[in-house]
């Protein structure tokens, strides 16, 4: 993970690490807009990427496949782990 975050040039991975740590679960379209808002530049399809990535690459989200939409959510057993990483990164 902290390989993966310093990658990061412009801080987006720690934001959506930060959002999965301190909120429920959210689709890619909710991560979106999250960023949009935030002023960041992005597209879906690069955010529906990041946050793929981190379900398989990290093996830290849980996926829930409903309907259209796929929820995604921090497993419970890495929120200790991620809390800790983006507190001392």
């Amino acid at each position: 993970m902290i390989k993966y975050l310093g990658r990061d040039d412009n801080g987006i991975r720690k934001v959506v690490l930060n959002l999965f740590l301190t909120g429920d679960k959210f689709t890619t379209g909710e991560v979106y807009d999250f960023l949009d808002k935030g002023n960041f530049e992005v597209s879906y399809r690069g955010v529906s990427a990041m946050v793929g990535l981190m379900n398989t690459r990290l093996g830290i989200l849980s996926i829930n496949v409903t309907g259209d939409h796929n929820v995604y959510s921090l497993k419970e057993s890495y929120k200790n782990i991620v809390g800790s990483v983006l507190e001392n990164y």
